[in-house]
């Protein structure tokens, strides 16, 4: 079976958690025999940890292919699924996977041509922020009503996300959580050289920086309490230069707030492995893989209480009210304070989560839904 993957920016990659998701388990998929081609934007070049990896456009074993794009805020994702969709109507796929709402716009090219098509939905991206409630924000929803309409599958990641398709179009899904895999924990050795961080002394926070992300919560939290662990944001913009201008203004005036920009690899594993607290502030998730990630190092983490937090951790995590900055202020000073409390979160918060989420799991649901 052919499957071709339409919708992420570049594979491999960690920019994103879509990139995230098929860099992972695209290779199993392949493993399992299919032939998997992942259609990456023009404009879009690998990171440095994934250099290298790639070597005749193959990356184990999964075909990469070019989808023409510009380099525009904006237009970037939309021209990408366009010209993705239409090469790949005229290849010999079995299958093909659209990931995202707003690619899901060019969902009906494939259909056209009589190809079965599957669509992921990572959340409802029209929600977001970033998009605001213009074009792009209508496009997003466009693109959320054809694939409501036309997909032959869709995958969701939450309850919530299954409960609003069918409320809202009548349309059944199926819900594939995201999957974790047992991580390598590494001693303080880049943090310490490049931003002064030894284990335990830091809060810290990975994700794109996007408003609904919630990370202006955070800061003006951690801004109201007195604490000697410093607060890491590791993350880039995410066509939010505006946004990310206001955290900065945020944070201005404290030099225990350091922006790390983009990281992966083992800089990123680092950050993991030697953090006191983990902190998921978000308005709106899909599903975190930043919260999978968390409990798989064993750490404690702060979450805000939305639904897909909640049904992800149980009672694992301490929860704060969403959007409520005070609440927010009061746990993170709580947690700084009790590291008795901290310990017995990050007691078994690994094996809790790698037993109840598996990347084997996920492609074998995947798999076995391609074979309808």
């Amino acid at each position: 079976m052919k499957v071709a993957m339409i919708g992420h920016k570049v594979v491999p990659s960690r920019r994103g958690g879509i990139e995230n998701v098929l860099t992972t388990l695209c290779p199993m998929l392949v493993e399992m025999g299919l032939q998997v081609t992942c259609y990456n934007r023009s404009s879009d070049k690998v990171e440095n940890e994934y250099v290298g990896t790639v070597e005749n456009n193959v990356y184990k074993g999964v075909k990469i292919k070019k989808a023409w794009t510009l380099n525009l805020r904006g237009v970037a994702a939309m021209i990408a699924s366009f010209t993705a969709a239409i090469s790949a109507s005229f290849c010999d796929y079995d299958v093909i996977h659209f990931h995202a709402e707003g690619p899901c716009a060019a969902l009906w090219i494939p259909k056209l041509f009589g190809k079965k098509c599957v669509a992921t939905v990572h959340g409802l991206d029209w929600q977001r922020e970033k998009w605001g409630k213009g074009f792009a924000s209508k496009y997003i929803k466009f693109g959320e009503k054809v694939l409501a309409k036309y997909a032959d599958e869709v995958i969701v990641l939450s309850q919530a996300a299954h409960d609003y398709f069918k409320e809202t179009y009548n349309r059944e899904t199926t819900i594939i959580y995201n999957g974790i895999s047992r991580p390598q924990k590494k001693d303080a050795c880049i943090i310490t050289e490049k931003y002064g961080l030894k284990k335990n002394e830091y809060i810290s926070i990975v994700s794109r920086l996007t408003a609904e992300k919630g990370i202006h919560y955070l800061i003006d939290a951690y801004n109201k309490i007195e604490t000697d662990k410093k607060l890491v944001i590791a993350g880039d913009t995410s066509d939010t230069d505006d946004y990310v201008s206001m955290l900065k203004e945020k944070a201005k005036g404290n030099p225990n707030i350091i922006f790390t920009g983009f990281v992966s690899g083992d800089t990123l594993s680092e950050i993991y492995s030697n953090a006191y607290l983990n902190v998921l502030p978000s308005d709106l998730e899909g599903m975190s893989l930043c919260l999978l990630e968390s409990l798989a190092y064993g750490n404690a983490l702060l979450c805000s209480d939305i639904p897909e937090n909640t049904s992800v951790a149980e009672d694992r995590v301490v929860y704060f009210k969403k959007s409520d900055v005070e609440d927010l202020a009061d746990k993170l000073k709580l947690l700084c304070d009790d590291g008795a409390l901290v310990e017995r979160l990050r007691d078994g918060a690994d094996e809790f989560i790698l037993n109840k989420y598996s990347w084997q799991d996920v492609a074998k649901a995947t798999w076995e839904l391609y074979q309808k």
